[in-house]
């Protein structure tokens, strides 16, 4: 019996997915014209794609308040489920993004002692900041079952998952403990609130920071404003194909992001479905899916650079400049999905806990990094402040912005800190892998949630003493 059935392209169906891309897209475009009309949207310097999220968000809660259905979930945009693809879309953004990051070709010059240092304490401190986020989020989630008991303890971690990773993660870990309280998608709600309220906060706390550090001359204020022009070399590095090639370079690209994702899904789906058997792990297995996906790119990094020394490739496939491009699309297309994808009717009876933990966060990372960056980068410690409170209540991207502001031509070493400081910093994140995971599986439980704080409390406490090691373990003159 034949079951084929014929798709016919004026179906609604059909156009569904490209209606709902299509006005993402579109309100990057409108955020942009924005910017450019609106001089004080243009000196906050908030990301378009946040801009453009808060503005679909808002048409999007005014759909729900006088429809009873959001915005995406509507006829045009998909058959009931825009929010779920909102949220995959997030998802997967985010593991695409850090590949494209991690594929572009390394340096192989080798760094000065002092530069190693830096940028490994670079990738302590933000993995100190991410624990301290997770202990003040945590304490303030606690405080509050006693008064919402409806709220998970452990609940406050999420604000260093919103606050220091950014929209996919929160989103990723909420669901989590959605799927462990049966919740919904409350959770991830309150995981992609926290991270619009950490951009926020590098937009109304960063930029008047910025401008006061001007004021004072601690920043040279003179901007370079010549537009930046993209050469040749960029474009068409060595040893790479020519641009003549039978396919195009962009496509090359995109092809090695993608293959390296699906190695990324084999490593998940071995660990989680077949040496783990579907436990309680493996919704955090996925859910640090950018994670399995940066291994999977060093992994085939190495497997070219043995491939080259035995003579069997002899070309570089992989374009800084392209993936660069990759990697800034994912990362837009992601916040602009993940502020899209709030669910404003869930929040209600935690608008409060929310707002606190917002606030908390901003506080806790502008201290923790004047004092951090005051103490071990004292040569550009105000571009290196920026550029980490930009990164750690937003994404990297954001952090950069903040640092092109007052460091336009990017003189000092905190750009190079930001990239290289990756992998330093995935390793010792890893911990946070496991603790996400018994404090999601334990959701309703407050010794859990109190087990968990020890332990990050330790954790922190072992950070910075191995951070400040040099002002600690200082040797007496003689």
């Amino acid at each position: 019996m034949n079951t084929y059935t014929a798709v016919n392209f004026f179906d609604p169906s059909v156009w569904q997915s490209i209606m709902l891309v299509g006005i993402l897209f579109a309100s990057l475009i409108l955020a942009n014209i924005l910017k450019a009309r609106i001089p004080f949207l243009g000196k906050m310097l908030i990301p378009n794609a946040v801009l453009g999220g808060v503005i679909l968000l808002i048409i999007s809660g005014l759909c729900y308040a006088f429809t009873g259905t959001y915005l995406f979930n509507m006829g045009a945009f998909s058959d009931g489920s825009g929010i779920n693809i909102l949220e995959t879309i997030t998802y997967h953004c985010l593991a695409i993004g850090f590949i494209a990051m991690t594929l572009r070709p390394g340096e192989d010059g080798k760094r000065s002692k002092k530069r190693t240092t830096e940028i490994l304490n670079t990738g302590i401190a933000t993995i100190g900041t991410y624990m301290f986020q997770a202990i003040v989020g945590i304490v303030i989630t606690m405080v509050f079952t006693l008064f919402i008991k409806d709220l998970a303890p452990g609940s406050g971690i999420l604000m260093c998952f919103g606050y220091g990773q950014g929209t996919g993660q929160a989103l990723n870990i909420g669901k989590n403990f959605d799927t462990t309280l049966g919740t919904g998608s409350v959770y991830a709600s309150i995981g992609l609130a926290l991270a619009a309220l950490g951009f926020l906060s590098a937009c109304f706390l960063g930029v008047p920071y910025l401008n006061i550090l001007r004021k004072r001359g601690l920043i040279d204020p003179a901007k370079k404003n010549s537009d930046e022009k993209v050469t040749l070399k960029e474009f068409q590095g060595p040893d790479e194909p020519p641009l003549n090639e039978s396919i195009d370079k962009m496509t090359v690209q995109i092809a090695l992001v993608f293959v390296v994702y699906m190695a990324a899904y084999g490593m998940m789906y071995l660990i989680g479905n077949v040496i783990m058997g579907g436990g309680g792990m493996i919704g955090t297995i996925y859910g640090f899916n950018f994670l399995f996906g940066v291994i999977a790119a060093v992994l085939y990094k190495n497997l070219i650079k043995f491939f080259k020394r035995n003579h069997v490739m002899h070309r570089e496939y992989c374009n800084t400049f392209l993936l660069n491009r990759i990697s800034g699309f994912a990362f837009d297309l992601m916040i602009v999905s993940g502020v899209c994808a709030i669910q404003i009717h869930l929040l209600k009876s935690f608008i409060v806990p929310i707002l606190i933990l917002g606030l908390a966060g901003a506080a806790v990372t502008f201290y923790y990094q004047r004092f951090v960056t005051r103490r071990l980068f004292p040569e550009y410690e105000h571009f290196q402040f920026l550029a980490f409170f930009g990164m750690l209540t937003g994404t990297a991207s954001t952090g950069m912005i903040l640092l092109r502001e007052a460091d336009p031509d990017l003189k000092s070493p905190v750009s190079e800190n930001l990239v290289y400081q990756n992998l330093p910093a995935i390793v010792l994140a890893i911990p946070l892998l496991f603790i996400a995971s018994a404090i999601t599986n334990g959701a309703e439980s407050f010794s859990t949630a109190l087990t968990m704080l020890v332990i990050i409390v330790a954790i922190f406490i072992i950070l910075n003493l191995v951070l400040f090691r040099s002002k600690i373990f200082k040797k007496k003159a003689k």
